[in-house]
């Protein structure tokens, strides 16, 4: 009668459960141990990031978030190493220390190293960390500043990922990569029109000072190159043009080699998110060009989501495979919970990176 769920039937009143089938293991099965265990530490860590996410601004600046990642990096035999402001300066990290210098919270880059005797392959992932994005000199306008504490979701996740490799004991070296800035207006922030001098040795021109998260990005994919490793994965809010294409449940990926493109795509659509893989076509780059820098942080208006794509892929080493994952629409979820998605900081992009690691 169209029983389910001990509602009523089609055809009259509640019916009683007809049968039960509980789906186990033997006892001591290791493979379903392994599931169990996978699964707790997936969730726990999706769980800290999305605390993180939900944080607010106030409570979680550059500093705190770094003091947060060296605590668990410590509990989980990581290696930590944070460089503060005068640390960057004296590095010539220009594009995080651009982006930082309009707030009274300074910026860090917090490199998180986790790594296995058996490894033979070394996954970096880089995270964009705007704990909170104003904007700054280009300030956002009224609707768009109250939820922007969730600019260092793609730092979460990173951080998020990095532990969960550790804690699952995966034979691959992950690196994560967290560059935190707080992006504010104030009499010593960045200018639009200012030229800053990147980590790289590149020179951009700041046309939008709230096309920051790309600034940071470049530095850390930088730094993250000079290691060699196999792939890097950069992950960041990076764009509103990302959500305007793909809506808010969906991220978008970008990168230099197709393969390892459909590649995180499979994973993703294996860990259960949404995704959907977007192009760097050439001929948008054209419009990132400066008359006084290498580049500008701004090109065309059309395809804005791809042109921040492409500016970041000028800061990647030669010759490293490497991909971007645009996550601005379904890391923060202002509706009502759904499936296992809740209110607020959803965690989004870290069990398609924890597969990938699985993977190398």
């Amino acid at each position: 009668a169209g029983e389910k769920n001990g509602k009523k039937g089609d055809n009259g009143p509640k019916l009683p459960l007809a049968e039960v089938t509980l789906v186990g293991a033997k006892p001591r099965d290791k493979a379903h141990k392994a599931a169990a265990e996978r699964a707790i530490a997936l969730t726990e860590e999706v769980n800290r990031a999305r605390d993180l996410v939900n944080t607010p601004p106030n409570d979680l600046t550059p500093e705190a978030f770094a003091a947060v990642a060296t605590t668990a990096g410590k509990e989980n035999g990581i290696k930590v190493q944070v460089l503060d402001e005068k640390a960057l300066a004296k590095g010539g990290y220009g594009g995080i220390l651009g982006v930082g210098q309009g707030s009274a919270n300074p910026p860090r880059l917090v490199r998180l190293a986790y790594t296995h005797p058996k490894a033979e392959k070394t996954l970096a992932l880089v995270g964009k960390g705007i704990t909170y994005d104003s904007g700054g000199i280009s300030l956002k306008p009224a609707g768009h500043n109250e939820t922007m504490k969730c600019d260092m979701s793609g730092a979460a996740a990173v951080f998020a990922t990095v532990i969960a490799a550790a804690r699952l004991g995966l034979p691959v070296n992950v690196t994560g990569w967290l560059a935190l800035a707080e992006n504010m207006p104030s009499g010593s922030a960045t200018r639009p029109g200012d030229v800053l001098r990147m980590y790289s040795g590149k020179t951009v021109e700041v046309l939008n000072t709230d096309a920051e998260g790309r600034l940071v990005l470049a530095d850390a994919l930088t730094r993250a190159s000079e290691e060699k490793p196999d792939a890097i994965v950069d992950v960041a809010t990076l764009t509103g043009a990302m959500v305007l294409a793909l809506g808010t449940r969906t991220f978008g990926i970008m990168a230099n080699d197709d393969a390892f493109r459909t590649t995180i795509h499979e994973l993703a659509e294996q860990a259960g998110e949404a995704s959907w893989p977007m192009p760097l076509p050439a001929d948008l780059r054209k419009g990132m060009d400066s008359p006084t820098a290498d580049i500008a942080n701004m090109g065309e208006r059309m395809g804005g989501g791809l042109v921040a794509g492409l500016f970041l892929k000028e800061f990647v080493g030669e010759g490293i495979t490497w991909a971007h994952l645009d996550i601005a629409g379904p890391a923060f979820h202002e509706g009502a919970p759904y499936g296992y998605t809740p209110k607020g900081g959803t965690g989004s992009a870290i069990r398609t990176l924890v597969k990938l690691a699985e993977s190398f």
